[in-house]
C-alpha cells in the first residue's frame, strides 16, 4: 500500500539540486502529455493473450532419467525451457493449467522476474483437484476476480464438482471490459469402465461451465458489451460435444472457436504419449462481440525453441486490437 511521504527538506548547508532548463522542459512536456490522455487511451494498446498447459508444475509421479519417481518436482531443465517459452510468448495475460499450489506459482513468478519477465498480477483457484490448478498471470490489473468452485453436475448416481473449477478475471481495455473464463476440463483418464476416456464427465463439466458463463453474460450473441473468451485445456477436439456445448446452446451462438496454426501450418497442441497421437485440445473461444477485435481473425500456436522440452502441450495465443 502506498503512503504519503513527507516533503523532502534539505539542510540549510546543502544546496537544492538544480535541474538544467532543457530537462525541465522535457519533464513538463511528458507530464502534460500523459495528463492529457483519456483513461481509455491508456488501455487501448493491443493485447496478447495466451493459454498454456505447463505439464505438472507440482509434485507428482514422473519418469526422471528412465526411473519412475514418486512426488517429484518438475525438473530444472523443464523449468528453464518453460521460462524461455513464456518469455518468447511475451503475453500480456497468460492462462496456465496444471499449476501446483500457491508456493509453486510464487516460485515461477520469482524466477521469471529474475530473468526480466514481470507479471505483477496473478491469481490461482483451488478447487476439487488439490494437485493441479488453474492460474493466470497478467501485466494489467484485474478489475474483477471470481473463483467458481461451486460448479456441480449429475454424473451417473452422484453429484460431482468441476474438477479444476472456473477462474474468471476481468481487465479494462480501450473497448471496455474484457473477461476471461479459464478452464481445464477432465482429462481422458478414467476409473469408470462405463465412461471410456471420461467423455461423459468432460461433457458435463463443459455444460456446467457454459451455464455459469451465461449467468454472467445472458444472450451474448445480442450483447455488444459481452466481450469475453473461454480458454484453456479442454482435453478434447473442436468438433466434439464438450466444445460444441460452449460454442452454441441449441441454435444460439455463445462463442466462436478460433482456428490456430503454428509457423509450419500444423494444428496440434498436445502429444499424447500413451496413444502416440498429436491432437488439438487447447483452445481459445471468443464471444461474437469480441471476434471483431481479433487480429487476423485467428489464433496462433507457438512452436519456437524450448516448447517440446517445457511441456507435452504447446501454447495457443491471440492478439486483440481493443480500440475504443
Amino acid at each position: 500500500m502506498k503512503t504519503n511521504s513527507p516533503p523532502r527538506v534539505f539542510p540549510s548547508h546543502v544546496s537544492c539540486p538544480r535541474v538544467p532548463p532543457p530537462c525541465v522542459a522535457i519533464v513538463l512536456f511528458l507530464f502534460f502529455s500523459l495528463s492529457a490522455l483519456q483513461p481509455s487511451a491508456l488501455f487501448s494498446a493491443p493485447l496478447t493473450i495466451a493459454t498454456y498447459n505447463i505439464a505438472n508444475y507440482t509434485l507428482t509421479g514422473r519418469i526422471v532419467e528412465g526411473i519412475y519417481m514418486r512426488g517429484y518436482p518438475k525438473t530444472e531443465k523443464e523449468k528453464t525451457a518453460l521460462r524461455a517459452v513464456i518469455k518468447a510468448l511475451d503475453a500480456d495475460i497468460l492462462a496456465l493449467q496444471e499449476m501446483g499450489t500457491q508456493p509453486f506459482l510464487n516460485e515461477l513468478l520469482r524466477d521469471l522476474k529474475t530473468e526480466g519477465v514481470d507479471y505483477p498480477h496473478a491469481q490461482l483457484i483451488e478447487a476439487a483437484d488439490t494437485d493441479r490448478h488453474v492460474a493466470v498471470l497478467s501485466r494489467r490489473p484485474f478489475t474483477t476476480v471470481r473463483k467458481h468452485t461451486d460448479l456441480t453436475f449429475k454424473y451417473f448416481d452422484a453429484t460431482e464438482r468441476v474438477k479444476r473449477g472456473l477462474l474468471e478475471v476481468h481487465v479494462k481495455t480501450g473497448a471496455g471490459d474484457l473477461a476471461l473464463f479459464i478452464v481445464h476440463l477432465k482429462s481422458r483418464l478414467t476409473d469408470r469402465k462405463d465412461d471410456p476416456e471420461s467423455v461423459q464427465r468432460r461433457l458435463a463439466e463443459a455444460q456446467a461451465v457454459r451455464d455459469r458463463v451465461l449467468l454472467v453474460y445472458p444472450k451474448p450473441a445480442g450483447n455488444p458489451d459481452a466481450r469475453f473468451m473461454i480458454l484453456g485445456d479442454f482435453n478434447d477436439i473442436r468438433a466434439n460435444p464438450p466444445l460444441q456445448r460452449l460454442v452454441k446452446q441449441g441454435r444460439v451462438e455463445i462463442t466462436q472457436a478460433l482456428r490456430a496454426t503454428d509457423s509450419r501450418g500444423e494444428v496440434w497442441t498436445h502429444f499424447y504419449e500413451k496413444r502416440d497421437t498429436y491432437t488439438r485440445v487447447d483452445h481459445i473461444l471468443v464471444s461474437p462481440a469480441l471476434k471483431k477485435f481479433v487480429t487476423g481473425g485467428v489464433a496462433h500456436i507457438y512452436d519456437g525453441p524450448g516448447v517440446r522440452e517445457a511441456s507435452d502441450h504447446r501454447p495457443v495465443y491471440v492478439r486483440l486490437d481493443l480500440h475504443p
